[in-house]
């Protein structure tokens, strides 16, 4: 058979079953250029069957963390129902792959090709479990945190297992000591207030011109001018950018004080800074 041909059915095969271009040059290989063989090739290993649910929408699973010497690393790998994330194979599943994405320092080409115990890459065993479940399941993301400098501090949140749940917060601390419990604390308070960014000058550009365009649309379909639109968005700008800046949102264990008074009243021998933050929730965002 010519490259060309080759090529040609290759092009077809992936379009009749979602397969990835390896797969389909094996199984044209396989069954001498016979697109239909090749089919039920595919069929027979399990892999068309699930490439077909990869359409699907995966919106439930679970959060992972792994914790070791300081250094976390955290998954969200996700399923169709939430029925299939309480699954005992599932569950395994994820389990075994968080202990792989600390090692590969979530990076997440690197924990698709990784080895399993079975002796298998785990984006072949991904596949027979959504043969074998029924349902589209997809690794969606993954970061790991180093202790160079830093402490990090989690917390997870509806944990159905230490360390697996729905809601996983993770945040850096600067100069905090020992200080376990305030670290614990603030992130329990991202996974609860949903910051955007640490400061305010960190919020994202594009999100906060789209809450102005939004905040002055409002405001001039109430009737008022634009010159009271100006103002009026003004002060309601600068309340989003306090509600969604962590230093500057309320502290959730007192009204009366916000996160950045909360570092200061405890930084004692240095200045605690905090230095990044990650909070992964199941289907956000899909």
């Amino acid at each position: 058979m010519s490259n060309k041909n080759l090529l040609e059915n290759i092009k077809k095969l992936r379009e009749l079953t979602g397969v990835g271009f390896k797969d389909c040059k094996i199984a044209i290989d396989e069954n001498q250029g016979d697109i239909e063989k090749s089919v039920e090739f595919l069929r027979k290993k399990g892999i068309a069957k699930a490439s077909k649910k990869m359409s699907r929408t995966a919106s439930e699973g679970l959060v992972l963390a792994k914790e070791d010497n300081g250094k976390i690393s955290i998954i969200e790998i996700n399923s169709e129902t939430d029925f299939v994330a309480k699954n005992k194979d599932f569950i395994n599943f994820c389990k075994e792959l968080s202990e792989i994405n600390f090692l590969v320092k979530g990076d997440l080409d690197q924990l698709n090709d990784a080895k399993m115990t079975n002796g298998q890459l785990v984006k072949d065993n991904l596949i027979n479990l959504i043969a074998k479940i029924g349902e589209k399941i997809t690794l969606r993301r993954t970061k790991y945190f180093d202790n160079h400098n830093v402490s990090n501090f989690i917390y997870v949140h509806s944990a159905i297992e230490k360390n697996i749940g729905k809601i996983i917060s993770v945040v850096q601390i600067q100069g905090i000591d020992n200080n376990k419990d305030l670290g614990n604390k603030i992130a329990m308070h991202i996974a609860a207030s949903n910051p955007l960014a640490i400061d305010k000058d960190d919020i994202d550009k594009k999100i906060v011109e789209k809450e102005i365009e939004i905040i002055k649309a409002e405001i001039l379909n109430s009737g008022k001018p634009a010159d009271i639109a100006d103002k009026i968005s003004k002060g309601k700008i600068s309340k989003f950018l306090d509600d969604n800046s962590l230093l500057n949102q309320i502290w959730i264990m007192d009204p009366k004080k916000k996160v950045s008074d909360i570092l200061k009243e405890n930084s004692v021998n240095s200045q605690i800074k905090i230095k990044s933050f990650e909070k992964f929730k199941v289907g956000e965002g899909v």
